[in-house]
């Protein structure tokens, strides 16, 4: 199971949040409090988290209400992103308009500045969750991680790489992703699921980058598959 933290400062002040450390804001508690009730619904027999402030925060409520230790693991923290740390997602594409491209387009390609590449990134948690996966062999593991993490795992579960990852969704906030292993291979079970939330504490899709952004990767996924 992947989860991703509750809402963040940001999420919500909309700035470029690598490895930034901040804290979830008081929807996120909510958002969070709410999670750790479905999350109740399964078993779970260990719990991983990024070592970052907001998924450790998120973290802790599946704790209490699961009975579990939080290992905290640097590798399952989000991208590095350099010189965009701390940097309003609007003035991106101002101040770095082709690295923005590569990153909205061509993520295969895409190295922050100053920063993590997303291969290198891709290679860092795939490393990770292998390990996890090792340590906790016939065990069902939740992992508590980010927007950009939850999305590169997701390309590389269906398709090994990067090469498409513009058709992968970004997932709200404290939204559950299941992904099933066996016979070394990753099979999707449930993928974005925010059913535990209701609309006035959804996060992303209320934003209309999001709207926008859904946009286009229906567009691209359509263009593709007519090629």
């Amino acid at each position: 199971m992947l989860v991703r933290h509750a809402e963040a400062e940001g999420n919500i002040k909309r700035l470029f949040h690598g490895w930034t450390d901040g804290h979830i804001t008081d929807v996120g508690h909510k958002q969070a409090g709410l999670l750790a009730k479905n999350i109740a619904n399964y078993k779970i027999d260990a719990l991983y988290s990024s070592t970052l402030t907001r998924a450790i925060q998120t973290a802790e409520y599946i704790s209490k209400i699961t009975n579990l230790s939080i290992i905290k693991k640097e590798n399952l923290k989000e991208i590095n992103g350099g010189d965009w740390e701390g940097v309003p997602w609007e003035d991106l594409p101002k101040f770095w308009p082709e690295d923005y491209k590569n990153w909205e387009d061509k993520p295969l390609v895409h190295k922050m500045p100053n920063g993590e590449s997303m291969q290198e990134f891709l290679k860092r948690l795939v490393t990770e969750l292998m390990q996890i996966i090792s340590d906790n062999q016939g065990k069902n593991i939740c992992v508590v991680t980010h927007g950009t993490a939850i999305r590169v795992l997701m390309s590389y579960f269906y398709f090994k790489n990067l090469s498409r990852s513009d058709e992968i969704p970004w997932y709200d906030n404290t939204s559950i992703t299941i992904v099933e292993y066996k016979d070394n291979d990753f099979e999707i079970i449930l993928e974005g699921d925010t059913k535990h939330l209701t609309d006035n504490l959804k996060t992303i899709e209320s934003q209309e980058w999001w709207q926008n952004k859904q946009e286009r990767i229906l567009e691209s996924k359509n263009l593709k598959e007519n090629e």
